[in-house]
């Protein structure tokens, strides 16, 4: 898993990299002034909701009288012990956790559960506990789901957070006081949300990766740091203030050389870092957001085995549970510390405690009880079902674990109810079985085992009277049945007082089955059990107080479920439902007819069979067509109605009619097909099945079809009716069940919801199922609902689904419930008075079924019977040998007188005759047996040897050794076969070559022309420049600047131009992304191929000829062997004929030697060899004249005796005449050769004897004779060594040959049994031919097909990206020409609005064809007339859009410029080609897209038939080899290579050894050290390769930061020059513009002019200000005397008062009065004067500074804004 992810994470990694923070904004503005109105209403502290009106409700078919409360929630029994963080604390005794849709409570002291149901119906995702315990936090699933604050302990909604995500949270959790929420969101938005939750507001929100959030937390030393731990990352975020709000900051966590982990939890330390967990039990220690060190144990061992979680940091100590089962407690201050040695990150300690919680125990989550501080008290759930309840006080006084619940872990394999009370029993892979009451609603055992539960069924009470007996099917294919009795009982029997209400004992166990066992069922009268399993085998047995098997069946799938046909069918019969849709009804077995067989298989048993064939696209079209009729029909009344006079209307909709029809999708048929999920018997033959997948939606109704000659597996039955299910397109129904009236059928859906349809009585075909029932109850993602039960009463309805949970329902309301059910009890059946010891289990996982063990029993007797046998004979043999041995020995003993002679002890020749008779008769009869046999083998020896011996290319040679007597013969050798030739020149099946090459070198020359022809001329858009008239005069200076500009802009575009070509051929040559090397391709794919155990090996397909050539290949090499061998040994032949002629050579001169030596001198001289006739058989065909005389007067002879004689004969008697003669030639010549030497010594001695006698010799003739006489001697010793040496060397060199024939006739032996082999298996491979033909020609037709349809979508996918292209051109020349229109018009152009309606204008236009005849002619035209009337319509169109008067581009206006309005229509003339053009380019574009749509799913439908056929290939090659290896191979050995010995001996059966060649076995070993040297080569090839990526990565983004600063320098630079961005290219290809230079050269003309005007001006200002100065200066002087007369009124005001008080107040109270208020409207009038004199002033300084720029007053700096004054009343008067 995190293989794959490691990528994922990487790729996130270097995503990140590029910037040290990520900022997450917050919601979009509408959201923030959302919750900006909303924060200004603070919610009330005493505000709730309504429960009642929350929480999700069943859903009901409208207008049905079915009642809301049908059924009642009685007890869970479940615990999803698999989902995270799903145990929570709200009190001492008060845990909480989610069961499917149901929130429980469960009271720890009390065992009592209350529950709260999902509001929004789709589930619950998270939960979590307020801080204070005085709140806790539902997170929810479904549609937006919403986060659901209550209050504890009323339970009462308190507030509800909308908004937070899209489909499920996945963790939510409180910060350190409770304040703020965090919650995440899993997909597909993964939204990290930090909540105001008590105002319902949200806070912070952004997404936090993309990948699934296991948990959040808020660190407790820090308010503003958050942590999130996933799929493979951990992120850290910081809650940080910005200018623009607060904002999430998040880091993801690097793991650098560390391998990526998945992170379920983990704890923040005080200094910022955080401790996290892994997958393979060590701890991680992070700092920032790198890793610091890897904790672990010493040498190297993992912290816990499998998963650990650090949750707990007190007291400087740190805690960790694991997926062990183990709590253990480690040094904070250690890890805090902790720094990795030298050669890694590594970091080893122990901890300092530690608790095994138990066997077989998974913790995945703890909270801690919490009504003390310092509570060491801690609640912890087990994810194998069971919640424990810990003291983590590591005390010699801390009590043991204690575990408080236990449930099933995993989803319920099997649910069943009794038949007579309110008992439930489920099992679950977990390996245990348990009961529950659920009207006590308690579990009253549990039962365990070695395997997991599968199947289970509570037998009927017609097999157990007492309703205790269940059936249960286990994963290793094991049946037990199992008895439930109450132990209390046995007090009153045996006087014992066991624990405990009910107990589970082991009746029987037995093993019909080698794989799971999936269903069982008890046939309607309880005589006949079946149990179905994976392995597609169907076993039955009797029903007793033993069960005895009868036999099994073969299916063609794994078996889903088992259904007996109910009473009301006449027939006893069983319907198999079977996976993917085959369903078998078979009879009952009969078993007054049952044989005993050697086996179970019951091949005559009657069957019938069914194969589900998809209509759910033929329905959804049938629909869809008469939904579209309808709407036609409907439409063409309102047509007729409207048009009636019309006809070419009615024409064409009967036209759009047939368009409709053939547009109706094609029949889809689901490959592979749609699973089988449930059924059930309608009526005899008839069934309902519902399936999942595509076929969702509907019940259908089936029923076995009449031909059931069919094969099975390649049979199509379709449904005969259908029923539509409501709402159930995505969510089949996976389980059905029927009250005990069949009123009510009860379906459990995938979705985990319970559905209740209430039905007519009798209603087969269910017309009465409309109107429903349902709620949610388990998990709507993953807890399916497989099992669903009523009880015997049905008053309960009992549901049990994947996610664990087991819930019960009643069907009363709970008040009633109780008064109807309070006097009654669950009876848990009596212990029978012969209960004994239980029977011994099968615990073996390797023990033998039935079958095998049946088979293994058949052999044994037969092999046992035949061990007696031959033990008796054997017995019998030896007791009449010992016995005769006594009678001989006493015979011996006797005196020879009367001992009797060896013939008188043998036995009475009538006896010995009467038993050869015997011998006879018997040997007689075995002829007759096999008489035919023995004919069959003589033809077939006949052939054989017509075939290998009448067909030899010569005759056999012998060569025999001169001194010894061995000898070496030649070959029988057949002429060379022809079939290799045949074979060689024979067309096998191959995959046809050089179609996708040949279709890419047409793709390539098709693209080169279609470059070449398709290549829309680029003509110069930009048109030539208007025309003026020269109103100003350009210098020479300015036109050589323009020409230079225009080169310059030329040589730049041309630099463009190559540099976009370079750029161009860069990029198509850049590899893309998923590039890969192909010699790294290769050796992956060789490696995958070569490497490993025969696992995932793809063997090469071998057919029959390749067998045969193989064959033939070693007939060839043996010809061959044995033809160079004939070579060598006619070659000894033919040197034994020169040696033979050379001896006689010598021979000859040896005698002329001797004869001139004395006699006692003489050696006797060697037999010379001669050539027999084996060694020389050509000879027999040598014939000379006389040979063919003596033949026909021999013939003539031999037709006057007999007549009827033939020539065959003749020959023969021939060859023994000259054979005859032959030897009596070689007989006379020996002695007329042996007379000859001696008459030659006896003449040579006579000859020398009278000149012995006569004369004397002198000293110099003997000294010549003895001269002569040694170098006679000499040269006859030297012939007799030269004569013995050949000799020896010939026997020397034929014994070599000898010996090596010899071991080429070991090695020919066993090629030979190697052509036995290759024989059987070309005879096994011509059985697989037909098949493989059919096969492989269909492949071929398929990769033909696929290649021409690759080859044409490729080259349509090349036109329409040159097409593509070609448009892009046109939008460009289009942009270009309107830009160009623009350009030519200028700035502030009066006519710009009437020019730019002329250029836009639609015209009518005659279309450019060349026309080549009178038909073109008339085809044109009335194209004309088409576009015209359509042109007519656009220039309408656009008229209308304008809105105002039509434009008349005929004449051109007054003041407007001729050339310009000229120019105006020619590139009107152009925007309209290049539009005619773009409108083309995009039909053909779009008829290419069409025409590649097609092709594309050609291409996928051929690729998947072709995917189908290599895959059948597949499985008929794996069937062949697996055939081939079932054949018999010799294998001859010496006792010195059997290396298998048994207690020093070796054993009589090898059939457990291994044969392995020797030097296989030592290059196997020499590879191991090879291998691992690869290994260490490879590791440092990966470790550079992995710094080489890393270097490149860096160097990426290194350039990309240089590239993005490279940018940014430019960006600003343009802004710095040009003000804003602009083009480059288009800036260095800006030639010189005439225009441009006409205005700059009157630009300078009207600078000149506004300067003379601006002096003038500045010398008007000078006055102004000169006068403004005057001005300013009395306005001054008038402020000084104002300030003067300010300060005599407040000398009059004080001489004023002082004269007031000497005089009376009454005398002078109204005169003052009056004068005040004279004073006071003198004084305003004043006021207002002056403030009008400074604002005109003002106004008139700052029109001037405008003027001229900001011009002060010589004497003064700084002109202070003016004021009104107030006026002394005393001045007024004095000025008055």
């Amino acid at each position: 898993m995190l293989g794959e992810n490691g990528a994922f994470v990487s790729e996130q990694t270097e995503s990140t990299r590029t910037s040290s923070h990520e900022e997450c904004d917050t919601k979009h503005s509408a959201m923030q002034q959302e919750a900006g109105s909303q924060s200004k209403k603070q919610l009330p502290a005493d505000m709730y909701y309504k429960y009642e009106e929350l929480h999700s409700r069943p859903y009901i078919t409208p207008d049905s009288e079915i009642p809301e409360n049908l059924l009642h929630l009685s007890h869970s029994f479940g615990y999803d012990c698999g989902r995270r963080a799903n145990l929570k604390l709200l009190d001492d005794r008060t845990l909480i956790f989610i069961a499917g849709n149901m929130l429980v409570l469960l009271d720890v002291n009390t065992k009592e559960q209350r529950y709260l149901r999902s509001c929004s119906g789709g589930g619950i995702g998270a939960i979590t506990a307020h801080p204070g315990k005085e709140y806790f936090v539902v997170a929810e699933k479904g549609k937006q789901p919403n986060i659901i604050v209550y209050e504890y302990p009323s339970l009462g909604p308190y507030r509800i957070l909308r908004g937070g995500t899209e489909r499920e949270y996945s963790f939510v959790e409180f910060n350190h006081n409770g304040s703020i929420l965090a919650s995440v969101g899993s997909a597909p938005d993964y939204t990290l949300t930090l909540w105001d939750w008590r105002q319902e507001e949200v806070i912070l929100s952004c997404k936090a990766i993309s990948q699934e959030v296991y948990r959040v937390s808020f660190s407790p030393y820090n308010p503003g740091i958050l942590t999130t731990s996933g799929f493979g990352h951990i992120k850290f975020w910081k809650m940080a203030n910005t200018f623009t709000g607060p904002k999430l900051q998040g880091l993801i966590g690097h793991f650098g050389k560390t391998v990526p982990t998945d992170i379920e939890g983990y704890v923040e330390l005080p200094d910022g870092k955080v401790l996290s967990g892994t997958d393979w039990g060590n701890l991680l220690l992070w700092d920032g957001n790198t890793i610091k060190v890897e904790i672990c144990r010493n040498d190297g061992r993992t912290c816990h085995a499998g998963t650990v979680q650090p949750f707990s940091l007190e007291d400087g100590q740190l805690m960790t549970i694991g997926s062990d089962g183990v709590v253990r407690v480690w040094d904070f201050e250690r890890i805090n510390t902790a720094d990795s040695n030298s050669d890694g990150i590594r970091f080893e300690m122990e901890p300092n405690n530690e608790l095994v919680v138990g066997r077989n125990v998974c913790l995945s989550s703890v909270v801690r009880r919490s009504s003390l501080p310092h509570s060491f008290v801690w609640f912890a759930q087990d994810s194998n079902g069971a919640i424990w309840k810990l003291d983590l006080s590591f005390t010699n006084t801390s009590p043991d674990p204690e575990c408080l619940f236990s449930f099933h872990g995993g989803m319920i394999q099997g649910l069943d109810v009794s038949k007579k009370s309110h008992l439930m029993a489920t099992t679950t892979l977990d390996c245990s079985v348990k009961v529950f009451d659920f009207l006590a609603k308690r579990e009253l055992t549990t039962r365990r085992f070695n395997q997991g539960g599968t199947a289970l069924c509570w037998a009927p009470a017609k097999v157990s009277q007492s309703g205790g007996l269940l059936v249960t099917g286990f994963e290793n294919g094991v049946v037990r049945l199992l008895e439930l009795y109450n132990p209390q009982r046995l007090q009153t029997i045996t006087g014992q007082s066991p624990e405990g209400d009910a107990e589970l004992r082991l009746r029987q166990p037995f093993k019909p089955h080698d794989a799971a066992v999936t269903a069982v069922a008890y046939e309607r009268n309880g005589e006949i059990l079946a149990t179905g399993s994976a392995d597609c085998t169907v076993f039955f047995f009797t029903v007793g107080e033993n069960y005895n098997p009868i036999g099994f069946i073969h299916v063609p799938e794994p078996v889903k479920a088992l259904e007996w046909s109910p009473h009301s069918h006449n027939d006893n019969n069983l319907v198999i439902l079977c996976q993917s849709g085959h369903v078998v009804e078979v009879h009952s077995p009969d078993l007054a007819t049952q044989k005993p067989t050697n086996t179970f298989h019951l091949s005559e048993l009657p069957r019938r069979s069914f194969k589900f064939k998809s209509i759910k696209s033929r329905i959804k079209r049938e629909e869809d067509f008469a939904r579209n009729k309808a709407i036609k029909e409907e439409k063409k009344k309102k047509a007729k109605e409207e048009r009636l006079k019309d006809t070419k209307k009615l024409d064409v909709e009967q036209e759009e009619e047939k368009e409709e029809k053939e547009e109706l999708p094609p029949i889809y048929i689901p490959d592979p097909p749609s699973p089988l999920c449930c059924g059930f018997y309608s009526q005899p033959g008839h069934f309902w099945l519902s399936m999942g997948g595509f076929d969702s939606g509907f019940l259908y109704h089936c029923k076995f079809s009449e031909n059931q000659d069919e094969d099975p597996e390649q049979r199509q039955d379709e449904p005969f009716s259908f029923l539509p299910v409501h709402n159930a397109e995505d969510d089949p129904i996976c389980s059905i069940t029927f009250s005990s009236n069949r009123q009510l059928l009860l379906c459990g859906m995938n979705s985990g919801s319970i559905r209740i349809y209430p039905l007519q009585p009798g209603d087969h075909s269910l017309t009465s199922m409309q109107a429903y029932w349902t709620l949610s109850v388990h998990d709507n993602q993953y807890g399916h609902l497989r099992h669903i039960r009523c009880s015997h009463d049905d008053l309960f309805v009992l549901t049990a689904g994947d996610d664990g949970n087991i819930f019960s329902f009643s069907l009363l309301p709970p008040e009633e419930m109780q008064q109807s059910l309070q006097r009654k009890r669950a009876k848990i059946p009596s212990p029978k008075i012969t209960l004994g010891n239980e029977t011994e289990d099968i615990e073996d996982p390797a023990a033998y079924s039935l079958e095998m063990a049946k088979q293994k029993l058949q052999n044994d007797q037969l092999q046992k019977e035949a061990e007696l046998k031959v033990s008796e004979k054997q017995k019998n043999l030896s007791e009449l040998q010992k016995k005769f041995k006594k009678v001989l020995n006493d015979n011996q003993n006797l005196s020879e007188h009367i001992r009797l002679k060896p013939e008188e002890l043998q036995l009475d020749q009538r006896c010995y005759k009467q038993a050869e008779r015997l011998k006879a008769q018997r040997v007689m009869e075995v002829r007759k047996q096999l008489a035919w046999e023995q004919e069959r083998c003589s033809i077939a020896l006949k052939k054989l040897q017509d075939w290998f011996r009448d067909s030899l290319g010569g005759k056999m040679v012998t060569v025999v050794a001169i001194q010894t007597s061995h000898r070496v013969s030649t070959y029988h050798l057949p002429e060379p076969a022809e079939l290799s030739a045949q074979v060689r020149h024979r067309s096998t099946t191959r995959e046809p070559v050089g179609h996708r090459d040949a279709a890419l070198d047409c793709r390539k020359v098709r693209a080169e022309t279609a470059k070449g022809s398709t290549k829309i001329d680029e003509e110069e858009v930009l048109c030539h420049p208007v025309i003026r008239t020269a109103k100003i005069k350009l210098g020479d200076r300015q036109e050589e600047r323009l020409r230079k500009a225009a080169e310059k802009a030329e040589q730049a575009r041309a630099k463009i131009e190559k540099k976009k070509q370079e750029w161009a051929q860069i990029y198509a040559e850049k590899p893309s992304e998923d590039y890969e090397d192909p010699k790294d391709v290769e050796a992956i794919r060789e490696a995958k191929e070569n490497i490993g155990d025969y696992i995932g090996v793809k063997h090469r397909r071998v057919n029959a000829e390749m067998k045969r050539e193989e064959l033939i290949s070693l007939e060839e090499n043996m010809h061959e062997k044995q033809s160079e061998v004939n070579r060598r040994i006619v070659a000894l032949r033919d040197s034994k004929l020169r040696l033979v002629s050379w001896l006689r050579a010598l021979a000859q001169r040896l005698q002329k030697v001797q004869q001139r030596l004395a006699v006692h001198l003489r050696w006797p001289p060697p037999i010379l060899p001669n050539m027999l006739t084996e060694e020389v058989p050509e000879e027999k065909l040598w014939y000379s004249h006389s040979t063919l005389e003596r033949y026909r007067s021999l013939r003539e002879q031999r037709f006057r005796d007999l007549e009827q004689e033939g020539a065959a004969s003749l020959l023969e008697q021939l060859e023994k005449e000259m054979e005859e003669d032959k030897k009596e030639e070689e007989q006379r010549r020996d002695v007329e050769e042996t007379p000859r030497l001696s008459v030659s010594s006896v003449t040579r001695e006579e000859e020398e004897t009278p000149v012995d006698e006569g004369s004397e010799l002198s000293e110099l003739e003997e000294e010549l004779q003895k001269e002569e006489e040694i170098r006679l001697l000499h040269e006859q010793n030297t012939l007799l060594e030269e004569m013995e040496t050949a000799v020896c060397q010939f026997d020397a060199e034929l014994q070599l040959l000898c010996r090596q024939k010899l071991h080429l006739d070991w090695r020919l032996k066993l090629a030979d049994l190697r052509l036995v082999t290759l024989f059987q298996e070309m005879l096994l491979l011509k059985q697989f031919q037909r098949r493989e033909g059919g096969l492989h020609e269909k492949l071929n037709t398929c990769i033909t097909e696929e290649n021409s349809i690759t080859s044409k979508l490729g080259e349509c996918n090349e036109q329409l990206e040159m097409k593509r292209r070609d448009i892009a051109k046109l939008q460009e020349r289009e942009k270009a020409l309107t830009a160009a229109f623009q350009a030519s018009l200028g700035e502030n152009n009066k006519y710009e609005e009437f020019l730019t309606k002329v250029f836009k204008k639609k015209i009518k236009r005659v279309k450019k064809k060349e026309q080549t005849g009178n038909e073109e002619e008339e085809d044109s035209d009335g194209d004309s007339d088409g576009d015209s009337e359509e042109d007519d319509d656009w220039d309408d169109d656009y008229d209308s859009e304008e809105g105002g008067a039509a434009v008349n581009d005929s004449i051109c206006p007054e003041g407007c410029e001729p050339e310009l309005f000229e120019n105006t229509l020619q590139l009107r003339e152009r925007r309209l080609d290049l539009e005619e053009l773009l409108t083309e380019e995009k039909k053909s574009a779009e008829a290419l897209k069409k025409e590649s749509d097609s092709l594309a799913k050609k291409e996928k439908s051929v690729k998947s038939s072709r995917a189908a056929l290599e895959d059948d290939l597949d499985l008929i090659n794996r069937e062949k080899l697996q055939k081939i290896s079932e054949l018999d191979v010799v294998v001859p050995l010496r006792l010195h290579q059997i290396e298998y010995v048994v207690n020093g001996s070796v054993p009589s059966d090898l059939n457990e050894a291994l044969v392995l060649d020797k030097s296989e076995l030592d290059r196997l070993k020499g590879r191991i050290q090879q291998l691992q040297g690869e290994k260490l080569h490879q590791k440092d090839l990966h470790r550079q390769a992995r710094q080489q990526h890393t270097k490149l990565i860096h160097d990426r983004r290194n350039m990309a930061a240089t590239i993005q600063t490279l940018d940014q320098q430019c960006n600003e630079l343009m802004r710095t020059k040009f003000g804003r961005l602009v083009d480059l290219e288009a800036l260095q290809m800006l030639s010189g513009n005439r225009r441009l230079e006409e205005l700059k050269q009157e630009k300078l003309l009207k600078e000149a002019a506004y300067a003379k005007e601006i002096r003038q001006w500045d010398a008007k200002v000078e006055e102004a200000r000169q006068a403004v100065m005057e001005v300013t200066t009395c306005n001054t002087e008038h402020l000084r005397s104002a300030t003067s007369l300010n300060e005599q009124k407040k000398e009059l005001q004080l001489k004023l008062s002082t004269s007031q008080k000497k005089m009376g107040r009454q005398q002078f109270q109204d005169y003052r009065r009056r004068t005040d208020q004279e004073a006071i409207q003198n004084l305003q009038d004043l006021v207002i004067k002056q403030s009008q004199q400074a604002e005109a002033l003002r106004r008139e300084i700052h029109l001037l500074s405008c003027k001229g720029g900001h011009m002060l007053p010589p004497d003064q700096t700084r002109l202070p804004p003016l004021s009104p004054l107030r006026t002394p009343i005393g001045s007024i008067n004095t000025g008055k």
